[in-house]
């Protein structure tokens, strides 16, 4: 598990939420998942999905006992505005907000803009690079259709969470998706991670349909400009095609 329940909003983190650059910090997927499943579990009057999220990095997020906390910040019958915070050590590492949609059948108007896919099977196994830290990466099973893992450039990679995000729970499609949709900056990176930061300030996700199953891809490219500063987009898929997109603000620099 990336989590341990310990009840009242609060989680104990374990070695697998890890990131790759200290091993006293995590990759920002499982707390963006984390967020985004207090958001899901805020009640609602009729059937709601989450259509955008918006995570706010504040801070290095230790691996250590975590507080989740998520409010409605304005109702309503067909929209409605959520927020959620994750604290560590007394301070607020993370904020998310989202907007919520009251869901309809659309079926008959539904049109997809980007191509399918290849499947999971079609992709080389990809393993961590050396250098890069243990923990997310290993628990993760990834799957390289274009590009990979420490070598520069876009890349289009397959990743399939190999442990619960909380306990024993089955994750839902929006869970396993925002566990993945923070790694786009990372599978695409244009620079050597040991002369360069591109660390990304923020996460949006943008989804026009729910996830569904295990494997969740990335289609990802970034733009760096001349000030320091860029972005890395990605196409978001699951093995029926693609669900959303995913957008990260980028602070560029040398080492």
């Amino acid at each position: 598990m990336f989590y341990e329940p310990l009840g009242d909003g609060r989680y104990q983190s374990t070695v697998h939420t890890t990131g790759p650059w200290s091993p006293l910090t995590q990759h920002l997927g499982p707390p963006s998942a984390l967020l985004v499943r207090a958001m899901e579990q805020l009640p609602s009057a009729a059937p709601m999905s989450i259509a955008r999220v918006t995570v706010e990095i504040l801070g290095p997020v230790p691996v250590a006992e975590l507080t989740v906390t998520a409010a409605v910040d304005r109702p309503g019958r067909s929209v409605e505005l959520l927020s959620a915070e994750l604290s560590a050590d007394g301070r607020v590492a993370v904020r998310a907000r989202a907007w919520r949609i009251v869901r309809s059948d659309t079926t008959a108007v539904a049109a997809e803009i980007d191509t399918r896919l290849p499947p999971p099977e079609d992709g080389r196994v990809m393993t961590r690079p050396e250098g890069w830290g243990a923990g997310y990466l290993d628990v993760m099973e990834w799957r390289a259709l274009k590009g990979s893992l420490g070598e520069p450039g876009p890349a289009t990679v397959w990743a399939r969470q190999g442990v619960p995000l909380v306990g024993t729970e089955e994750p839902t499609g929006l869970q396993r998706l925002l566990t993945v949709a923070d790694s786009g900056n990372g599978v695409s990176n244009r620079l050597d991670p040991r002369k360069w930061l591109f660390i990304n300030s923020d996460l949006t996700v943008h989804v026009h349909r729910e996830p569904v199953g295990e494997w969740i891809a990335l289609d990802a490219a970034t733009a760096i400009g001349p000030d320091g500063f860029g972005t890395a987009v990605s196409v978001l898929h699951d093995v029926q095609g693609a669900v959303g997109r995913g957008a990260q603000a980028l602070l560029v620099r040398p080492q």
